[in-house]
């Protein structure tokens, strides 16, 4: 056990997981945040706070974070390499560490030109996986990226990202592996609708027993409409089979058909060797 998580020990109890997900506002209230977390207290075991998605300013994860330990709930603190070089990174992992935070998120980020700051210099100083295993460097060491020895290392729990949809099969799974070999301790999947896919992806973690060096999470979200099953796909490249758009097309109550879907497909994802908990965004 590396870390203090909450959703460290689930995991290594062999319980199925279930996180969340709090994406913060652009407000310097904190109200929706305390709310959004009230409702998550005691049913899921950790939820994670996103850094600024699509790269719109947000309340930013940390504080975020911070909220969601004050209203009870374990929180995933997101952080991208856009926004920080590694000074900062560093800094942030060791702030969150001494306010009690102990599941850290690792990932690249969406570009400045997607979100509402077009002309902010996107920093990208390192690959995901350099951070990852600066991060592992600096809690099992107590080193810092530069060689310098820090007095208390961050006890963290360290996550990433996969996608099993984007590019081949293997391209994705090679990414995977890259993150597992960096020292991700767990893996939060892209939203899966088509299971079918997922399971193939996953004969092929197995094959290479990456599912007992990682846990791995599958994403799921449920559809509220045809309408933004649409924009996930042209938007944010989803893989939805085409059953799954047509349930959505003539359910009379669309938001009701995606809850359901969505129960499915995590009972589908239970059933799955390897796949350890799921995450709800």
């Amino acid at each position: 056990m590396h870390s203090g998580s909450r959703l460290e020990r689930i995991l290594a109890s062999g319980t199925f997981a279930v996180t969340g997900e709090i994406a913060p506002p652009a407000s310097a209230d904190a109200t929706e945040i305390r709310k959004h977390a009230a409702q998550y207290r005691g049913i899921v075991d950790a939820c994670n706070v996103t850094d600024c998605t699509r790269a719109y300013v947000r309340i930013s994860s940390l504080a975020a974070a911070l909220i969601a330990i004050q209203e009870g709930v374990e929180p995933v603190m997101q952080m991208v390499l856009r926004d920080r070089n590694r000074i900062a990174l560093q800094a942030d992992l060791l702030g969150a560490a001494a306010l009690g935070v102990r599941n850290v998120m690792c990932l690249w980020g969406d570009p400045p030109t997607a979100g509402n700051e077009t002309n902010a210099k996107g920093v990208f100083e390192m690959k995901t996986e350099e951070m990852i295993d600066m991060f592992r460097t600096l809690r099992d060491k107590g080193i810092l990226r530069g060689g310098d020895s820090v007095e208390q290392p961050p006890k963290v729990f360290i996550g990433a990202a996969a996608d099993p949809f984007r590019g081949s099969k293997e391209e994705s799974f090679g990414k995977l592996r890259a993150k597992a070999t960096a020292g991700a301790d767990f893996v939060q999947t892209q939203a899966v609708y088509d299971v079918d896919a997922f399971e193939e992806w996953m004969r092929l973690v197995r094959k290479e027993c990456l599912h007992e060096k990682v846990y791995i999470l599958g994403g799921v979200i449920p559809l509220k409409s045809s309408k933004m099953a649409r924009f996930m796909v042209e938007k944010l490249g989803a893989v939805i089979p085409r059953h799954i758009m047509e349930r959505m097309d003539k359910a009379p109550n669309p938001k009701a058909e995606g809850v359901s879907i969505a129960v499915r497909t995590i009972k589908a994802l239970k059933k799955i060797e390897g796949v350890r908990g799921v995450h709800i965004m």
